[in-house]
């Protein structure tokens, strides 16, 4: 073959170094387990035992309203066909595994206290930890909040993780597994850097390894998604966690306040939580760091059956509203929310899990669906990954997967 350049090296140097920088910058979608929620309990409320209470308290409300698959299916808008399945998925949820991810909350659940008071909760919540550790009653991921950098409470936030962290080394002698640490209410880059450079100095003071304590932040300020210098903040913010960031949580009423939304239309669904949540989409996408989206402040206002149904019905569309965005994680506050979680979440896999099975392996030999379509390799992935995540939080079972399933 005639070629007329003599010589392509130097440019093909530069397309490598090119494609090295943006892999470092964009590593790819963790591919672990991703809870479906992170649910806050103020740290004076938390004891040893409160997964397995919060699982009892969610299952008596089911049982209390929502007795049969009948009642169940009409709360939640699930089909005739669909609802005993899903109502049977959730009871076994909440019995087994109420809580997948749970955030011992020093911030706005817990309120600012004098520091003896709160340097109490911090000995209170270590306690309860190393309590529950040996008998298997953390979640599978669990963590503190701690106050934000931005409002004046870094040196508690400093000085109750250290506290906590202490704590457990003295009294269990490790640090378990699944452990993370929210900060909240981003407003600069450099926070977050000097929080990550704290982090680093505590895994030196307690021996631990070099980038074990990893951090998930709340974007939940206007100026995380657009900075004071015209730009999308993420960027900047992931760079400046030095490899610890794990996650990005939207804050839902925060942020609307800071758009000036009056209270009514501080709701998760509102077209400025979509705006922000699109931005953090396309700000984190391939970086591995996973999205989560808030949760609603309703509550069942008594025991009534209507005020229970309420409260499920409009949490359930928020979280199917959630899900539809492509946050396949929220918050959760009350026992009453967990339910309603489980009940959108299970529904949401199962309905169409047939087709999306059907889908995988019509491509995998290499011919088109049952309706027609020949999937392209990127939405293979897509589906792939949804199956993925409906084994991971009970919705189906693993025997459900194609066959061969690359895991």
């Amino acid at each position: 073959m005639n070629l007329s350049v003599s010589s392509i090296d130097d440019l093909s140097e530069r397309v490598r170094a090119i494609t090295a920088e943006h892999a470092a910058r964009h590593p790819g979608v963790d591919e672990g387990r991703q809870p479906v929620h992170t649910f806050y309990v103020p740290a004076d409320r938390f004891a040893a035992t409160t997964p397995a209470d919060l699982g009892a308290e969610a299952l008596r409300l089911l049982e209390a309203h929502a007795p049969d698959a009948a009642a169940f299916g009409e709360v939640f808008g699930l089909s005739p066909e669909l609802a005993p399945r899903v109502r049977e998925r959730v009871a076994a949820k909440l019995a087994k595994e109420p809580v997948e991810d749970l955030r011992i909350d020093f911030e706005d659940g817990y309120g600012t206290r004098p520091d003896g008071e709160e340097d109490a909760h911090v000995a209170q919540a270590v306690e309860a930890v190393a309590q529950a550790y040996p008998v298997r009653g953390l979640p599978h991921y669990w963590g503190l909040r701690v106050k934000s950098f931005a409002d004046g409470g870094h040196e508690r936030a400093m000085r109750t993780l250290d506290a906590f962290l202490t704590g457990l080394r003295d009294t269990l002698g490790r640090l378990p597994s699944g452990f993370t640490v929210t900060f909240p209410k981003v407003i600069m880059a450099e926070h977050v850097a000097v929080f990550a450079d704290f982090c680093g100095r505590l895994e030196e003071a307690l021996g631990l390894p070099a980038g074990r304590l990893r951090f998930e932040i709340q974007v939940e300020t206007t100026e995380a998604i657009i900075n004071d210098r015209g730009e999308m903040g993420l960027p900047a913010i992931v760079a400046a966690a030095g490899g610890r960031l794990t996650a990005a949580h939207f804050g839902v009423y925060d942020y609307t306040a800071a758009c000036v939304l009056p209270p009514g239309q501080q709701r998760l669904d509102h077209p400025a939580c979509d705006f922000a949540r699109h931005v953090m989409q396309v700000s984190l996408a391939g970086t591995g760091v996973r999205l989560a989206d808030g949760g609603t402040n309703v509550v069942p206002a008594s025991e009534e059956r209507e005020d229970v149904h309420h409260a499920w019905a409009e949490h359930a569309r928020l979280v199917r509203h959630s899900l539809r965005h492509g946050f396949n994680q929220g918050w959760d506050v009350h026992a009453a929310h967990l339910p309603g979680r489980y009940a959108a979440v299970y529904g949401w896999y199962l309905d169409g899990i047939d087709q999306a099975v059907e889908r995988v392996t019509a491509w995998r030999k290499r011919t088109a669906g049952k309706d027609g379509v020949l999937d392209e390799p990127a939405t293979i992935r897509a589906i792939e990954a949804h199956l993925r995540r409906a084994v991971d939080c009970g919705a189906i079972d693993e025997a459900a997967l194609p066959v061969a399933w690359p895991g």
